[in-house]
């Protein structure tokens, strides 16, 4: 049974990269898009990101895709109910995530990140908030993590910007991961960047060039 469920575990955690970023007021949430489904790619730019709670939180998910938009709406019902409060519907979704039993069968992990906090959440009832503000879920999660912090500590980008270089260096390390992003802001106008797939309120920004202001979609 062990070694079943350590390949069940691997196979989750393949499913993608979402990295978030909040500074100073600011946030960025971002995705690549690449769905596999073992050694075969089936698609390139699936949305994994959306944003919640009248567009003041950022939320992405890794893992199966059924799962992660169910833990979308439920966790869309806690913020309405604690009125956009981040860290309270983080714990109130954890609570329920470990506790309810069709909760517990959802095999995804849940990023979510405002202008103030950036949290993790796990199907283990974990609600994590890193200290520098950045969280990175997902098989190519530890590289753009590491990727994001010394762009930080080194570059004068913002978080957009850190959040585009990063992913796009975790895809060049990642199988799992792809070239295509998806990267949300806050607030709405805060970046220049806007290029790829993507909603109206997204990026999809190529980190090899900056963009013009992308024209809106009809």
């Amino acid at each position: 049974m062990q070694p079943t469920r350590a390949r069940a575990e691997d196979a989750l955690i393949r499913a993608t990269t979402i990295l978030g970023m909040t500074v100073g007021g600011r946030a960025a949430l971002g995705g690549d898009g690449q769905v596999t489904n073992g050694s075969v790619i089936l698609k390139a730019n699936a949305r994994k990101t959306r944003r919640l709670a009248g567009g003041t939180v950022l939320a992405g998910f890794a893992g199966s895709a059924a799962d992660g938009l169910q833990l979308f709406e439920r966790f869309e019902a806690k913020l309405e109910a604690f009125h956009g409060n981040l860290r309270r519907a983080a714990v109130e979704l954890a609570r329920d995530w470990r506790s309810d039993r069709v909760l517990r069968r959802l095999d995804a992990q849940l990023a979510a990140v405002n202008a103030e906090t950036a949290l993790l959440l796990t199907g283990s009832g974990d609600v994590v908030e890193p200290d520098d503000g950045i969280v990175a879920v997902g098989s190519g999660g530890p590289f753009a993590l590491a990727a994001c912090r010394a762009l930080r500590r080194h570059t004068g980008f913002d978080p957009a910007r850190c959040v585009a270089e990063a992913l796009a260096i975790a895809a060049e390390m990642c199988v799992y991961t792809g070239a295509l992003q998806e990267i949300l802001v806050l607030p709405e106008h805060d970046s220049d960047l806007g290029r790829g797939f993507g909603t109206d309120a997204s990026l999809g920004f190529d980190p090899g060039q900056d963009a013009a202001p992308s024209e809106a979609r009809p």
